[in-house]
């Protein structure tokens, strides 16, 4: 099992930054990926960001040269530093890691952005 915890959620203005954590445990071994998605109120959830084992990165074209996804191996955690944000990006954001059986996911943290 692997369990993840997200933290850094909160209220910010447009144009404001955020960075979200994630901090994983457990068998963890096992994860080739971790990623954040994001879920609006009415929407399906999405992919934002994901960072490899091995550091490659992919991002949703609407967060491209806004936000940042990175991991410091040695504490097992994952990053998300989201600059320039938009109203457009309020949702609850949910931490994953991709395993070779089964994905694991957070309990989500809560960004706003809204002036």
């Amino acid at each position: 099992q692997v369990q993840l915890v997200e933290s850094g959620g909160g209220l910010v203005q447009p144009g404001g930054s955020l960075r979200l954590s994630c901090a994983a445990s457990g068998s963890i071994f096992n994860i080739y990926a971790m990623g954040w998605y994001r879920q609006a109120p009415g929407k399906q959830r999405e992919l934002v960001a994901a960072i490899t084992i091995g550091g490659s990165t992919n991002y949703a074209d609407s967060v491209k040269g806004r936000f940042t996804i990175s991991r410091d191996n040695a504490k097992n955690t994952v990053y998300l530093q989201m600059n320039s944000l938009k109203p457009e990006d309020t949702a609850v954001y949910y931490c994953n890691a991709e395993g070779p059986y089964r994905d694991y996911w957070g309990k989500g943290t809560l960004v706003t952005v809204s002036s």
